[in-house]
């Protein structure tokens, strides 16, 4: 055991030691390479240490650099060195985070980062929270909380009876809502295309406006950071007529909800504190490794009420008891890395990393502008939005990108424009980084617009 441990943490420290020289794509070579892997099932076993070598050898050049610096794709952090410690141990661990009497530690964890974690989000002290895998289930974990109290309120028991014979339930969304979001309203039954969108404004935004008349039982669904523009939903004005009406307020804050972390950017949270539950991604901007979503409802009894389990094997002591709270019984100990980002960050740091991840994101904004291409999007928090001229030049700069391997960055239609997407989120980003990777950007830039000009 000492061994073959010894050697994947030699292996991993390399991978990550080298990781600011790597390409931040892998090259179609490593790409090709693994077809090694499509093999049969083999007859007999294989040397641990010939099973590592082959993940290192052929694995690592086919990674893409998310753990990175110059990682811009898909709004996703890194992991912080001491959270990815932490995922290492809790992973030696080996801990069935459901049950306090399986795992006090990874119980007692958990209790603390929530603490921790309401106090750093703004949201009321007394909320609960689940620890989940991503963005996806908090969201789904936190509208299950929201049918159940919805329809508890014109008497009707969901979790008993279903959603046979129900009184419908009114879904209002703003019209740029999440997919995830989306998803996980139809494996609620509530439906993918029954909900009533709200038009939203050029960054994105739901116009309180146009918010239809509500009636019980209903759900608003609101948005903490667009993912294109990083825009805010006017939370403060519609809470306040949402609830007038009956209403549960949930907020999407898969990356936008840590803006509360800082003072330079909290004023953009302003009123969704009001709401009823919120999700986010502790993965996004809290910097740990991946499968760790958040969510957190308003009232404790109605996420217990909606989430728990019974059955005579299972103990109920004096503690908070992590399954009653989520939608899985037995899973990883999430909580470990979390407390460990939040302790090695403090108050401070974290409001250091965000702020510096949007202020790499201005300079991305400043040095595109000042070359003459255009932002699309107001840059409120770490999302630039850019085009390159025609949606022909705009799709060539960021294959390009991608191809080149200094930074990654993805591809978007905002409003029927064609742009490149740039999404800081990492806690490794530095200006250095940004100033090497829009010296990547403006030469693939400047050789797309003369290829396209030069075209018949």
């Amino acid at each position: 055991m000492r061994e073959i441990l010894q050697s994947a943490a030699l292996r991993a420290t390399r991978y990550l030691e080298e990781l600011n020289e790597r390409r931040a794509g892998p090259s179609e070579e490593a790409v090709r390479g693994l077809e090694a892997f499509l093999e049969p099932l083999p007859a007999g076993p294989t040397g641990q240490q010939e099973v590592l070598r082959l993940l290192d050898e052929l694995g690592s050049p086919a990674t893409t650099g998310i753990a990175g610096p110059r990682y811009f794709g898909f709004v996703n952090g890194g992991s912080l060195p001491a959270a990815l410690a932490a995922n290492w141990l809790a992973s030696a661990w080996d801990q069935n985070a459901g049950l306090f009497i399986a795992s006090p530690v990874s119980a007692v964890l958990e209790e603390v980062s929530l603490c921790w974690l309401l106090d750093a989000l703004d949201l009321p002290a007394t909320s609960s929270g689940a620890f989940v895998t991503g963005a996806t289930l908090a969201n789904f974990t936190a509208l299950a909380a929201a049918r159940h109290a919805v329809l508890a309120r014109v008497g009707w028991d969901v979790e008993a009876k279903g959603l046979f014979g129900a009184p419908p339930i009114q879904v209002v969304v703003g019209d740029e809502a999440h997919p995830s979001l989306i998803k996980s309203l139809g494996m609620l039954g509530l439906g993918r295309e029954r909900m009533i969108r709200v038009p939203v404004d050029q960054q994105g935004r739901m116009r309180a406006d146009c918010l239809p008349e509500l009636h019980s039982p209903s759900i608003v669904c609101v948005q903490a950071g667009n993912v294109n523009t990083g825009s805010f939903d006017p939370a403060a004005e519609i809470c306040p007529r949402a609830h007038a009406q009956g209403a549960w307020v949930h907020v999407d804050g898969a990356f936008g909800l840590w803006a509360a972390a800082s003072p330079r950017y909290a004023h953009l949270i302003a009123g969704f504190r009001d709401a009823d539950s919120w999700a986010t991604d502790a993965h996004k901007w809290l910097n740990v490794p991946y499968d760790s979503g958040l969510a957190f409802v308003r009232d404790p009894d109605v996420l217990r009420a909606t989430m728990s389990v019974t059955a005579s094997y299972l103990p109920q002591g004096n503690h908070r008891e992590p399954s009653q709270y989520v939608p899985e019984l037995s899973r990883r100990a999430r909580g470990v890395e979390i407390w460990a980002a939040l302790k090695s960050l403090g108050r401070s740091g974290l409001s250091e990393m965000i702020e510096r991840c949007c202020r790499c994101a201005r300079r991305f904004a400043e040095g595109l502008s000042g070359a003459g291409f255009e932002i699309l999007n107001d840059v409120v928090l770490n999302q630039v939005l850019v085009s390159f001229g025609t949606p022909e030049a705009t799709q060539q700069v960021i294959k390009g990108v991608q191809e080149d391997g200094t930074c990654w960055c993805g591809g978007t239609v905002w409003q029927g424009r064609q742009a490149m997407r740039i999404s800081v989120s990492s806690w490794a980003t530095t200006e250095a980084d940004v100033d090497r990777s829009l010296e990547a950007m403006l030469r693939l830039a400047r050789q797309a617009n003369i290829a396209h000009q030069a075209s018949p």
